[in-house]
């Protein structure tokens, strides 16, 4: 080969290799361990953080550090929005609620995970409340955690001595105590939703899935006794400090958040709870999802992550923030000694064979659910929503 061609032929490689790089790098190919960028918005940490750091220290050739983030559930929409729209997204990890999940998929802002990764997660692996969930996340969402929810009501037996056993007395009680019931904007709150969603069906509203048309009973019930609450914050956790500290007497609850709190010291150990005739239990559950733009190598990274959340040994300590597992062979009896025992002091009898004992519905569609909370912001919430 003479001496041009030699220069040519170098120069060929040369050019090969560098557009190699540069389209390793446009497709986003992890160079290395990767920071893993969360947010929380729901709450998930209580259940899942040792499972991600449990990730992080077996896998140090692929996560460099974790960095863990919080904010408000419906300011997180506009937050990655930003991000996107300025072609730099600094989150590569979402942990949502059925809130803003529900309004991220809708506006289009999460990457597809379903059916495109159907064989890495199978969906016989999930609890029948966990099928319900995912499919509600309509293939942006990956349950992580869930339960069958609420609603059911907590209140300090000391103050309330004859607990309602119907609609009208828990709306005659609210109307007599003025200031001593609380729930949480239902756009911040499990709690909060599981009032808003699980009324018509207690109520008998004639389409108790279809808030546009068929809540009658439910806007006027929670116009009604909204007169007597003083307050809706944004977060549960401020409806379990008053309750704590005397000044609410009852709270809205579901599953999760009645028994932790409790498990936790949040609020009193003798508190109790209700359920009202005709309920049903409206499924409740976390979700992980990645926003778009996030680099395919990074996302590459957070699939093994979500698949390691999903296997049994690392699901089963979830039971420990109580809202459960979302993978069925995530029994109890599989969770260290300790959680176990937690959890078999703080469960309550009510929640034994719920399937046999109510009905177990699913939670609305995206786009009612994102309807029904908009609503409720506007006719009920109002300028009663208290920020903190």
């Amino acid at each position: 080969m003479s001496q041009r061609r030699l220069r040519s032929f170098a120069v060929a490689v040369v050019l090969i290799v560098a557009v190699a790089a540069i389209l390793s790098v446009r497709d986003g190919a992890a160079q290395g361990p990767i920071t893993i960028s969360l947010i929380d918005v729901s709450g998930d940490l209580s259940s899942t953080r040792v499972i991600i750091e449990n990730y992080q220290k077996a896998n140090p050739n692929k996560v460099k550090t974790v960095n863990f983030q919080s904010a408000p559930a419906p300011e997180l929409p506009e937050k990655i929005k930003a991000q996107q729209d300025a072609g730099r997204v600094d989150v590569n990890l979402l942990l949502v609620g059925q809130d803003a999940g529900s309004v991220l998929a809708n506006n289009g802002q999460l990457v597809k995970l379903f059916p495109e990764y159907d064989r890495l997660f199978p969906k016989d692996e999930l609890t029948d409340a966990g099928k319900v969930l995912q499919s509600e996340g309509e293939g942006y969402l990956l349950p992580s955690v869930v339960s069958n929810g609420g609603p059911v009501f907590i209140y300090n037996p000391s103050k309330v001595k004859s607990p309602p056993k119907s609609a009208d007395e828990l709306k005659a009680w609210v109307k007599a105590n003025p200031g001593k019931f609380m729930y949480a904007r239902p756009a911040n709150s499990g709690p909060g939703r599981s009032i808003l969603c699980g009324l018509p069906f207690i109520l008998g509203d004639k389409k108790p899935t279809d808030p546009a048309g068929g809540w009658d009973k439910t806007w006027a019930f929670l116009k009604d006794i909204g007169e007597s609450i003083e307050y809706y914050p944004t977060g549960t956790a401020i409806t379990l400090k008053e309750f704590a500290e005397g000044t609410r007497w009852m709270i809205a609850g579901i599953m999760e958040w009645d028994m932790k709190p409790r498990a936790e010291g949040t609020i009193p150990p003798d508190s109790k709870i209700f359920i009202l005739p005709n309920t049903s239990f409206v499924i409740d559950g976390h979700y992980w999802a990645i926003p778009k733009g996030v680099p395919a190598g990074e996302q590459e990274i957070i699939l093994d992550l979500m698949k390691f959340m999903r296997r049994p040994e690392q699901q089963a300590l979830t039971w420990k923030a109580f809202i459960g597992p979302s993978i069925k062979a995530a029994t109890l009896d599989r969770a260290p000694a300790d959680i176990q025992k937690l959890v078999q002091e703080h469960w309550r009898p009510e929640y034994t064979d719920m399937d046999k004992k109510f009905k177990i519905v699913p939670q609305l569609p995206v786009k009612d659910l994102i309807a029904a909370m908009d609503r409720w912001d506007k006719e009920v919430g109002a300028q009663r929503i208290k920020k903190f």
